[in-house]
């Protein structure tokens, strides 16, 4: 039997006057996750069509369901628009299944045709009927639904139904800075951030020797499975030793972490706009930790203009590990190597820390020549799925 998988879009549907673009930008990025397979892809305003081979089914429903901007799909059959054609071909799809109740779903976008929905229905289910003995049709929850979509040039039969990952097509927003710590909250939002188009650049940052290799390669492997989202990933790694250990030889214990989030932010503004970013995304979440208090959130705030996202900043720990065992980062991120975030957390930091407090904290040391070194002087790697090393870092 003829098969072909039918993408639908779904929210891309109701984009009016730049459908075209977010349309292109989804057929490229299905063409790139499919290209180590034996596809042929084509599209219109409404579907996208994949002609592929059985033994790579599997494997090619992996790489789709990991696409942005698909709504559903379906493994269908293909049939030439024409009375005799259809019936023949549902009753051969009937009749390779085993079944019990079933009922036939019918649309008709093609108005020249013969018969309109609700007639095609019965008439269909009349075929499967007369044909199979020991069923019957039940309407309301079937154990099979045959599914026909009549259209003037060929008609799609399929008893199935795909989610896939929804969102809009990455690319279809400019770039955006993801902070990439090794936890369980980060990979998260920048998978959020890419299912809303954002094409997601990463940042690190690393102490050594306070934090280990270890540490660094945890990220990347974060970074590697993001990657089977959105395509390749440029991870900057920051040398961030220099500043923390000023922070932590001459400011207030209790300020610490405030002061080096505030370092970060200044960091962050000048690789978005090094590298023609339009804003920063992180994995804050409200009132987690002492620095995710509002408060905290608009002192830290402050030192820079570019917006800052915070696609999990209402969500609790429980829904950010759901979806973090979803795209496959949980366990990653809970291997124990701690960061730079973790490794020299004060007993008592404060909560509600005050904008005038922590400049007189950053007063304390030159930290604007070091920021720059820091930008300056990046360790910038490109980031693909697939499974490389990155030994010439080690």
């Amino acid at each position: 039997m003829d098969r072909i998988i039918l993408i639908k879009y779904g929210e891309l549907s109701t984009k009016k006057g730049n459908r075209n673009f977010f349309i292109n930008t989804l057929y490229n990025n299905v063409c790139n996750s499919l290209k180590k397979f034996d596809v042929k892809i084509s599209k219109d305003r409404a579907h996208m069509y994949i002609e592929f081979n059985d033994s790579e089914l599997d494997g090619i429903k992996s790489a789709i369901d990991k696409v942005f901007g698909i709504h559903k799909y379906h493994i269908a059959y293909i049939v030439n628009t024409n009375m005799e054609d259809i019936k023949s071909k549902v009753l051969e799809v009937a009749k390779s299944i085993s079944f019990k109740t079933f009922k036939v779903e019918t649309k008709r976008s093609f108005k020249g045709f013969e018969a309109d929905s609700l007639e095609m229905s019965r008439i269909l289910g009349g075929v499967i009927l007369r044909n199979i003995s020991d069923i019957k049709v039940d309407v309301h929850n079937p154990e099979v639904t045959f599914n026909v979509e009549i259209r003037e040039d060929r008609s799609y039969i399929y008893l199935n139904s795909y989610n896939g990952s929804g969102g809009y097509p990455v690319g279809t927003q400019p770039r955006g800075m993801l902070m990439l710590s090794g936890g369980i909250d980060s990979p998260v939002a920048g998978y959020l951030a890419m299912k809303r188009g954002v094409v997601v650049d990463a940042v690190y940052f690393e102490a050594i020797p306070h934090t280990s290799l270890d540490a660094r390669n945890k990220v990347i492997s974060l970074a590697r499975k993001l990657a089977l989202y959105g395509g390749k990933i440029n991870l900057h790694i920051v040398n961030f030793t220099p500043i923390q250990e000023e922070i932590y030889k001459n400011c207030a214990p209790s300020y610490c972490i405030t002061i080096m989030r505030r370092m970060m932010y200044r960091i962050m503004e000048k690789i978005v706009k090094k590298y023609d970013g339009y804003i920063i995304i992180n994995g804050e979440s409200i009132g987690q930790v002492a620095s995710q208090t509002l408060t905290s959130m608009n002192c830290i705030n402050s030192v820079t203009n570019i917006p800052v996202i915070r696609p999990v900043s209402c969500l609790d720990k429980l829904e950010i590990i759901d979806i973090a065992k979803k795209i496959d980062t949980y366990e990653t991120s809970i291997l124990p190597y701690e960061d730079c975030c973790t490794v020299f957390v004060p007993k008592h930091p404060v909560i509600n820390p005050s904008i005038e407090k922590s400049i007189v904290e950053e007063e304390k040391f030159n930290y604007s020549e070091m920021i720059d070194e820091a930008v300056n002087n990046l360790n910038t790697i490109t980031v693909t799925s697939n499974d490389e090393e990155f030994s010439d870092l080690l």
